[in-house]
């Protein structure tokens, strides 16, 4: 299991990247409130999201119209993926897809 690192400020999903793919990952099977999304993705991937990641990739994602918050009757608010959420978690799969592929190949050549 290791920790996120922190990520820069600009503008593309795929410069905060790694958190946010992990969020929309999570909620790409359901809504979900933040601490169901950090468990999820925790027994998913073995990435524990610290709160500051979590709740800063949750802004982003709601800012871009990648997620969206749902009402709740209680103090936990859960997310929704949207359909560019989709899209762009499609897209970010392919490209890690792409990279995992030329890295084994290259280990295997080594």
């Amino acid at each position: 299991m290791h920790r996120m690192a922190r990520f820069g400020r600009d503008e593309g999903l795929a410069r905060f990247g790694e958190p946010g793919v992990l969020v929309l990952l999570s909620l790409s099977d359901g809504p979900k409130h933040g601490y169901a999304i950090t468990t999820d993705v925790l027994e998913q991937t073995g990435v524990r999201l610290g709160p500051g990641t979590l709740y800063g990739s949750l802004t982003k994602l709601v800012e871009r119209g990648l997620i969206a918050a749902l009402p709740s009757d209680d103090r936990r608010r859960p997310y929704e993926i949207t359909a560019a959420g989709r899209a762009a978690l499609a897209a970010q799969l392919a490209t890690w897809s792409r990279v995992v592929h030329t890295g084994q190949t290259r280990l295997a050549q080594a």
